[in-house]
């Protein structure tokens, strides 16, 4: 499920402090499995919503980011 974002979605910190993940919501998601997925990865993963955009196909493309840490190593959320 993982996608290149959009070209506006500059995820280049000049400290470096976040981890950016990218991921993309096919339209049989709905909104509320989306956002109960969003949630169970904020919660367990440390993960927070920093942008979504939706499509007109129905698609949406979710940005998740979290502050880096030396003791963890950055994986991907899985959905």
């Amino acid at each position: 499920m993982t996608r290149s974002a959009p070209a506006s979605w500059d995820t280049s910190d000049s400290d470096h402090e976040y981890d950016y993940v990218r991921l993309r919501l096919p339209r049989e998601v709905t909104r509320v499995s989306a956002s109960m997925r969003l949630a169970i990865q904020a919660e367990f993963g440390g993960w927070e919503l920093s942008r979504v955009r939706a499509y007109t196909d129905g698609s949406r493309r979710v940005l998740l980011r979290r502050r880096k840490n030396p003791l963890l190593p950055a994986p991907e959320p899985r959905l």
